[in-house]
């Protein structure tokens, strides 16, 4: 069986290994007709060079790993795909990896994008993780906390501001009319959960309205279609007259299973969302939500990143940007009885 290493494109190409090295790592050092054979024997041959051992040599990687807790959230899905368009634009890779909302596997995945050497990590986390990248960063991977604020200065961090969205919100169903609103969304005490809510809340009850949190840890349709069942077992008048969701999935499910029961959607009840992800515009019922991604946030979180890897420090560590709320059919036509 041929070679098919580093040995075998040498032999086959008529040179020295050494050469065959420097054409992969510094081709300015041999010449054009060294060069043609040795990519004639890589491409015969089929070898593929690996970027390991020259990344351990020069304690470089052309990496950056970023760890998203929930990619079947389209909202989560477009951060991504944000993130991988400003990192190809600066000549880096970026790994994804998925934790499905699990401390174990955030961790996990830290510790090998660690033990691989990237250059840096983004991080997406609902649970306190400041502690931990802190760590990893005294050893020497720069981090940025993505879509929570982070506490300290020391740690970058590009997020939304929830509690405005919450604001926004709660002011919206206050004008239309509603004075039974719910709260979805939990568990409570993730931060961006919680901004949420207590945005929603000084307009609720500045109204003389009532609030009622259901905690529900599913933010997903399914967990909708479980809240909305459960709502559909009161009588009309002890259900709320206006939901907030604390995300789209959870509200384009509740909707879901309202319509199904028999409730009309918005003139008996009023739904609002929170992300404005690619299926909020498009369901049966359009979702009014607050629009929580822009074009410069893929950017500002890699920028942001490379900052912290070449060492400069910024005057604003915390990049935080303003969401809007986007009136759609679900809340409009709402008839308070």
């Amino acid at each position: 069986m041929a070679k098919t290493g580093i040995r075998g494109v040498a032999e086959l190409a008529g040179v020295a290994v050494g050469t065959v090295s420097n054409y992969l790592n510094h081709p300015d050092r041999v010449s054009d007709d060294k060069a043609r054979r040795i990519q004639s024997a890589i491409d015969e041959i089929g070898f593929v060079p690996s970027n390991a051992g020259r990344q351990l040599r020069l304690g470089v990687s052309s990496v950056i790993g970023y760890v998203a807790p929930d990619v079947s959230n389209p909202y989560f899905a477009e951060i991504a795909e944000s993130v991988e368009r400003r990192a190809d634009e600066r000549g880096v890779t970026v790994f994804l990896a998925n934790s499905h909302r699990s401390r174990e596997r955030e961790d996990a995945y830290l510790a090998v994008f660690e033990q691989h050497q990237v250059q840096g990590l983004l991080v997406s986390s609902h649970l306190p993780i400041e502690d931990r990248l802190a760590h990893i960063r005294r050893r020497g991977t720069p981090s940025v906390l993505v879509g929570q604020r982070a506490i300290s200065d020391e740690q970058p961090s590009v997020s939304l501001d929830d509690f405005s969205g919450g604001e926004q919100v709660g002011a919206h169903l206050v004008e239309i009319g509603c004075r039974r609103i719910c709260f979805v969304g939990g568990p409570i005490g993730i931060p961006q959960v919680a901004d949420r809510l207590a945005g929603a809340s000084e307009h609720i009850r500045a109204a003389s309205a009532t609030l009622e949190i259901i905690d529900e840890p599913d933010r997903t349709v399914r967990g909708g279609h479980a809240v909305g069942r459960m709502l559909l077992e009161r009588a009309p008048e002890q259900r709320p007259d206006g939901i907030f969701a604390a995300n789209d999935l959870l509200a384009l499910g509740i909707l879901q299973a309202l319509v199904l029961g028999g409730v009309a959607v918005p003139r008996d009840l009023a739904i609002v969302g929170f992300d404005d992800n690619e299926f909020a515009e498009g369901s049966l019922i359009p979702l009014t939500t607050v629009r929580g991604r822009h074009e410069g946030f893929g950017v500002a979180v890699v920028d942001l990143l490379f900052d912290a890897i070449e060492g400069r420090r910024v005057a604003e560590p915390h990049r935080i940007f303003r969401p809007d709320l986007v009136v759609r059919a679900s809340t409009q036509g709402f008839a308070r009885t």
